[in-house]
């Protein structure tokens, strides 16, 4: 499952079975307590028999982690605590930029547009995640090196705590 943690909305997409293709699913109103907001992501996992959560984390474009990736940590640690399912996280930069633009070259009204574009960011972090563990190989050479890097930018959340990416 493949989550866009915002302030006001999270946005969620599941696999199909093969875990090759994301499929947005909807957008979960955030409310003040975080204790619902797990509850309302773990009836979708428990819905869609979700193994693993992939939670876009939200670097600024120089790389670092900001205010919005410390406030990701935080959701990404309770839901791992309130579901005890694996967390991976994934570099979400300008994921809702190119939502946007897509929902906009799609002649979606701006009404609507804001319906679902945590939706689409919450699909196209899953697919980036999924087209990134379909193309490694298990023997060695450029691509242990490339897949080695990559596990360690999807780290769970919790490893971090100086509000840098490893």
């Amino acid at each position: 499952m493949g989550l866009d943690v915002g302030d006001r909305t999270i946005g969620v997409a599941v696999s199909d079975e093969g875990g090759v293709v994301a499929l947005g699913l909807r957008t979960v109103r955030r409310t003040k307590d975080l204790k619902v907001d797990v509850a309302a992501v773990g009836a979708l996992a428990a819905e869609y028999g979700v193994v693993r959560l992939v939670v876009g984390w939200p670097l600024q474009l120089n790389g670092e982690a900001g205010a919005q990736a410390q406030k990701v940590v935080k959701v990404a640690r309770a839901l791992k605590t309130g579901l005890g399912l694996p967390i991976e996280r994934f570099d979400e930069r300008l994921t809702t930029v190119v939502a946007e633009r897509a929902l906009i070259e799609g002649n979606v009204r701006r009404a609507d547009r804001k319906k679902v574009v945590d939706t689409v960011a919450a699909t196209l972090i899953l697919q980036g995640w999924l087209d990134r563990r379909g193309h490694r190989r298990p023997e060695g050479g450029d691509e242990a090196e490339s897949q080695t890097r990559a596990e360690a930018s999807s780290q769970p959340p919790d490893e971090v705590d100086s509000g840098t990416d490893p």
